[in-house]
């Protein structure tokens, strides 16, 4: 079925002749349906919708990547006019031709290069895959926030970000260019289930067991892929976690610590002092003076 499409050009989104454009969207029934002239990555952040793209429509959810080329007509849908109760709500990085192009230079792996070069002369057709592992999603806010609160360098670590971005959409297509070993990919798996789980109770038997390895087996993987024990892992997982909510909420560090599986206040503060080389009070108070320095210069 053919339907009129409107045309969105770059110069609508494109500012400060940065050729990228990263925004949250709360998607509806009024926005039409369109193609571009540009690149657009999508990621589903919140909530079920539609996908309508060409003549087909596809269900969507959260952790849905879609990469959508130049020209595709397609609009995204909401599953219910309810919006309060059944939202959708999406990432949008969207980039030009000449920025794929500038990117395209840096990649010196075959299959990356290829893909890129697919992606550049339009032979790479629309796709969408699903973030397993928290990577796009955390790739995701970096690019927003950064383009939202640009900083000294900000150009250059948005392209260093979607270069990131591109790399992950080629690694998730069915094609890669050295697919790792399965052992490989099912240790990189256990990084995932433990970086969401570092909260709760998590032992090196259970995780064992969870993968099919002898304990001694896996304390090597660990050794051998991260440079540190098991605990050490965990540990630090926990500590960069702490320190996103210390930044970033109001929680009392108390209940911090709790959440990030540490019941004994003492103990926490402890290690968090030897892995940061500062408590967490001192360290909440100059996130808060940085970010609003980072404020004031930004409305100067």
């Amino acid at each position: 079925m053919n339907r009129p499409a409107e045309t969105y050009r770059g110069e609508q989104f494109f500012r400060h002749n940065l050729p990228l454009f990263v925004n949250r969207n709360a998607e509806n029934f009024l926005n039409p349906y369109h193609n571009h002239d540009f690149f657009e990555c999508t990621y589903i952040a919140e909530g079920t919708g539609f996908h309508h793209i060409g003549d087909t429509v596809h269900r969507v959810h959260k952790g849905h990547v879609l990469f959508i080329p130049i020209g595709q007509s397609h609009v995204f849908r909401p599953a219910s006019s309810d919006l309060a109760r059944h939202p959708l709500s999406v990432y949008n990085c969207v980039f030009s031709p000449l920025l794929l192009h500038k990117l395209s230079a840096f990649a010196s792996d075959f299959g990356l290069s290829q893909f890129l070069q697919e992606m550049e002369s339009g032979r790479l057709a629309a796709f969408a895959c699903t973030d397993t592992g928290d990577q796009f999603e955390k790739l995701f806010l970096s690019l927003h926030r950064e383009y939202q609160l640009p900083q000294a360098g900000s150009p250059d670590y948005l392209q260093a970000l979607l270069l990131q971005l591109l790399i992950l959409l080629q690694r998730s297509t069915d094609q890669p260019s050295l697919p790792p070993a399965p052992k490989q990919s099912a240790f990189i798996e256990l990084l995932g289930i433990m970086e969401q789980r570092c909260g709760q109770e998590l032992t090196l038997a259970q995780l064992a067991e969870e993968g099919r390895w002898s304990e001694r087996h896996l304390q090597r993987l660990f050794r051998q892929h991260t440079g540190q024990s098991f605990l050490r892992c965990l540990q630090n997982l926990r500590i960069r976690k702490s320190q996103e909510l210390l930044r970033g909420s109001e929680l009392k560090i108390s209940a911090i610590a709790e959440t990030v599986g540490y019941k004994d206040i003492h103990s926490f503060n402890t290690l968090f002092k030897r892995c940061t080389g500062t408590t967490p009070s001192v360290y909440r108070r100059a996130a808060a003076t940085s970010a609003a320095l980072t404020e004031i210069g930004g409305d100067e």
